[in-house]
């Protein structure tokens, strides 16, 4: 079709007119027919007749450009009307215009107020079906423990003995010198406000009771969520994105059993013995600074250590060690098998499980202090 050719004839006048349709009406023929659609005159009233005796091949693109024309300038008293043998989905186009109209034309009241109810209910579902899969990971978890009484091979002793080595042993350099400097830093502080008072002998109580009640443990879990609970989710997910996990099932072999369990037992063993590390080298590096700046004695530092110290203040730090391994590991190893599809994802819920870790961590070890005041611990 040349660009001279009319594809759009209008006669007419008054309230009775008739548009005939011409020549090629295929999406080849768009442009034409677009340049001619903008040509139609705006102010029609009455009848309108579309007349499609004599298009050819009418395409969905240039009917709906057609439609979409004459709704620009249709008025209340304007009826439109198609004879002529019109194509078969132009009462389809139809109704897809008229509610696009009719959602365009709706009045949309407390938008905001809507937008944020639906965000709301759609949080509380995902957080409920998140729930579910927890406590669902949680009790194949607990099924295979149950089965290690019948079936003592489930424990996996080697998995078992490496991962103790992975998180455990590697990680006591780490652990002990970032509890020895946190020490450091905490006595000084504290004899640089104590020593106004002619109180610094009591920096030994400050140093004794938050390391070997607080900061002890919770230093170390942190340390573990950022080393081993990232490493546990990259490892499960990278045999995920593998297929390592389904290959075990299809070998008849629960990755529950071979993967998460000996994980969390690893890290239950490891993590009250590296806090016990962390106590001591936290002890260490308080009576260093005591020594160095206050002049305190190794003997003056030990015996107002013991007096500072209560029967539970060491027991009432390593108990909240074998809770926060459980959910360091239970973070890490779920994570890691809900990894699908790529190596992005990898990523994001690597990064979810640290963080989500040193959150449980940390909300853990406010419930225990709470716990502890209350029952006078």
């Amino acid at each position: 079709m040349t660009p001279s050719m009319t594809v759009l004839q209008l006669e007419g006048a008054g309230e009775d007119w008739h548009l005939q349709l011409n020549g090629d009406w295929s999406l080849q023929a768009m442009a034409d027919i677009e340049v001619q659609l903008k040509s139609l005159p705006g102010t029609l009233q009455g009848t309108l007749v579309c007349d499609w005796s004599r298009a050819h091949a009418p395409g969905i693109g240039p009917v709906w450009a057609l439609l979409m024309r004459l709704a620009e300038f249709r008025t209340p008293r304007l009826e439109v009307r198609h004879v002529g043998d019109p194509p078969h989905f132009l009462e389809l186009l139809r109704k897809l215009q008229a509610e696009r109209h009719a959602v365009q034309a709706a009045p949309h009241v407390n938008t905001g107020l809507e937008r944020s109810v639906g965000n709301l209910g759609r949080w509380a579902v995902f957080q409920g079906s998140e729930a579910r899969a927890v406590l669902g990971f949680f009790g194949r978890i607990v099924t295979v423990l149950g089965e290690t009484f019948s079936r003592p091979r489930a424990l996996r002793i080697s998995s078992l003995t490496r991962h103790i080595y992975e998180t455990g042993i590697t990680a006591i350099p780490i652990v002990s010198l970032i509890a020895f400097l946190i020490s450091v830093i905490v006595a000084y502080l504290g004899a640089q406000q104590l020593s106004r008072f002619g109180a610094d002998i009591f920096v030994v109580d400050l140093v004794t009771i938050s390391v070997l009640r607080e900061m002890g443990v919770l230093l170390t879990a942190i340390i573990v969520a950022g080393r081993s609970g990232s490493a546990f989710a990259a490892e499960i997910g990278v045999m995920q994105l593998n297929e390592e996990t389904d290959a075990l099932r299809a070998m008849g072999m629960n990755p529950i059993e071979l993967l998460v369990v000996p994980r969390i037992l690893a890290l239950i063993i490891a993590l009250p013995l590296l806090t016990v590390i962390a106590d001591a080298m936290g002890l260490a590096g308080g009576g260093l600074l005591s020594l160095l700046n206050l002049h305190i004695p190794l003997p003056q530092f030990t015996n107002r250590l013991r007096e500072s110290l209560a029967p539970t203040t060491f027991w009432s730090g390593l108990i909240k060690a074998p809770v926060f391994a459980i959910l360091i590991a239970m973070v890490g190893c779920y994570r890691g098998m809900q990894v699908r599809e790529s190596a992005r994802e990898l990523g994001r819920l690597t990064t979810v499980a640290v963080v989500q870790s040193i959150f449980l961590v940390i909300l853990a070890d406010a419930f225990f202090a709470v716990l502890f005041v209350q029952i006078d611990f």
